[in-house]
């Protein structure tokens, strides 16, 4: 599990891209153009387990002819995953590119309706599932008619044939058959994120967008051809497939899986794998600042890490305490990947999202940026605005929603739904949220998909869920409920009963009881005064030690 003892100078990200054969801007020919340059090299390690570029083309394609011949997934078909990380989900996404199909991946936390949803709006023809959610995927598969075969990722007493079995036992069936059909323009993954209609939206990403990221990530962390990338961000964000696992097979590194993010085990990991570069959401790098001291190990080789927003806290921590010299603050969506950074050689300015990023090949368009009023027209410099963004690595559309893609967009510009305005240099700095999205741990929650589900509750009238200052960055929930006539129940009772509605990370922290949820013109919730209400969250319920 060692790293080498030392690393090699500095290379341009550019010359990084260029070690590498030109390739065709599909998963395939991305992966197999570092296959070409070092086959031999890691290019995977997962729980002691160390795969060569190799041995992961050769599971890929092993994979990819299983897919194909067996389970007869064809060119725009879409497979689901429910797990936590593990290299299934790597195999899986460049076996299904290879094809021509679709990996939908999701939050493994996610309660069978919500699940249900993803899969069913998503028209999967498999799923593939840890033991863990198994239960939840035969459900599914029985929802949805039965047509939807089921495999789990590793064995277990759960009696479903797990990928390893179904592909070995196929393996001299279909030897030597090639499966090649995926282009640079179809469809490699769709990520649900949540939506302000209160369902989940599923942006698409071609394999041109996905290369592109990837590509990019070489030059926003400048990672170099020994990097070690720890990814313990989920693999059904944009982050972990593209940034971890993308970048660090662009720089032809290896990647670092860990099943779920421990903070505990964090710096003991990172020494024993040789980590060099690792990704955090705000929670995750205020809860390592907070940890005891006692869990960090100074034989850590991580030099940079790439985390937003940051705190003064954090940073100093980190650099000071913890000996990471770089802390690379940014900004990013699910559909626009890899577009705003603060640059890698600086200057940081804290609190800020940075400046256009580009890919390192300056052939590659840049991304633009606008900031709009409601009208559409720029604003003045320094005035606050929607940020509208064009980028190469942009979505290609929310899968079967024309009207939200047509709404996503204003003359050909994507409109992000942030508030921002740029400083005296030039940089974005983010002001609010103009779309009802509560960005928690890392996680967007629709506010419009909680006021539906606790509003279904028979005691409540009305609710309204908003974000709030969360301790360790980003937000946490809180709702406010309003009781019918005659009517009502305590926080805890509220709770418990959308436990088995709602993922944990949706569950609200606070609770306000309200006499009547204001209202817009159009009689939608008007959040903009229940967060404007100071005394709202002094008089809440904190539920914070009965949601643990």
């Amino acid at each position: 599990m060692n790293a080498p003892a030392s690393r090699t100078g500095t290379i341009a990200p550019l010359d990084v891209l260029r070690q590498y054969p030109a390739h065709d801007f599909t998963l395939t020919g991305f992966l197999a153009a570092r296959v070409a340059a070092h086959p031999d090299k890691p290019a995977l390690l997962f729980e002691g387990e160390t795969w060569s570029y190799r041995e992961l083309e050769g599971r890929i394609a092993q994979a990819a002819r299983w897919l194909a011949q067996a389970m007869h997934v064809r060119r725009g078909d879409r497979v689901g995953v429910l797990s936590a990380n593990h290299p299934s989900t790597v195999v899986l996404m460049f076996a299904l590119a290879r094809i021509g199909a679709t990996m939908v991946p999701a939050n493994p936390e996610y309660r069978l309706d919500e699940a249900l949803y993803v899969f069913q709006h998503a028209q999967v023809c498999g799923l593939v599932c840890a033991p863990a959610t198994l239960e939840t995927g035969a459900a599914i598969a029985r929802a949805l008619g039965g047509a939807v075969w089921l495999r789990a990722n590793e064995p277990g007493d759960h009696g479903v044939p797990t990928l390893e079995q179904s592909m070995a036992a196929a393996t001299g069936q279909f030897a030597g058959e090639s499966v090649d059909d995926g282009g640079e323009r179809d469809t490699a993954l769709i990520i649900y994120t949540s939506g302000t209609t209160g369902f989940p939206k599923g942006a698409m990403h071609s394999h041109r967008g996905y290369v592109l990221t990837a590509e990019a990530f070489v030059g926003r962390l400048q990672l170099q051809p020994d990097e070690r990338v720890m990814c313990v961000m989920p693999l059904f964000h944009i982050n972990a497939l593209m940034y971890s696992v993308g970048g660090a097979l662009a720089c032809g590194g290896c990647l670092v899986l860990v099943r779920k993010f421990s903070a505990s085990s964090f710096w003991r990991f990172a020494a024993e794998t040789g980590a060099t570069e690792v990704n955090l959401v705000a929670a995750a790098g205020s809860i390592l600042a907070r940890r005891p001291r006692a869990e960090f190990v100074p034989g850590h080789r991580i030099t940079k890490m790439f985390i937003a927003p940051q705190t003064q806290e954090m940073v100093r921590v980190m650099k000071h305490e913890f000996h990471v010299p770089r802390l690379i603050e940014c900004y990013g969506m699910t559909e626009i990947p890899g577009v705003i950074a603060n640059p890698f050689d600086g200057p940081h300015k804290l609190g800020t999202m940075g400046l256009i990023s580009p890919h390192p090949d300056p052939a590659v368009p840049a991304p633009q940026a606008r900031i709009v009023d409601d009208e559409g027209n720029d604003v003045a410099p320094g005035g606050e605005g929607e940020l509208l963004i064009r980028t190469p690595t942009l979505m290609q559309g929310y899968y079967r929603d024309p009207a939200q893609t047509e709404a996503a967009f204003r003359d050909g510009w994507f409109a992000t739904g942030d508030l921002v305005r740029q400083d005296e240099d030039g940089y974005y700095v983010f002001v609010a949220r103009k779309k009802d999205v509560i960005r928690r741990k890392g996680e967007n929650v629709s506010g419009a998909e909680l006021d539906r589900i606790f509003g279904e509750h028979p005691a409540v009238e009305e609710a309204a869920a908003i974000g709030v200052p969360a301790e360790l960055g980003e937000e946490e929930i809180l709702l406010a409920v309003q009781f019918r006539p005659g009517q009502t129940a305590d926080a805890a009772e509220l709770l418990a009963w959308a436990r088995g509605r709602l993922a944990v990370h949706k569950l609200p922290r606070y609770i306000a009881t309200v006499e009547a949820i204001p209202h817009t013109p159009t009689h939608k919730p008007a959040k903009h005064k229940l967060k404007g209400d100071r005394t709202l969250l002094a008089r809440a319920v904190d539920l914070s030690a009965a949601s643990q």
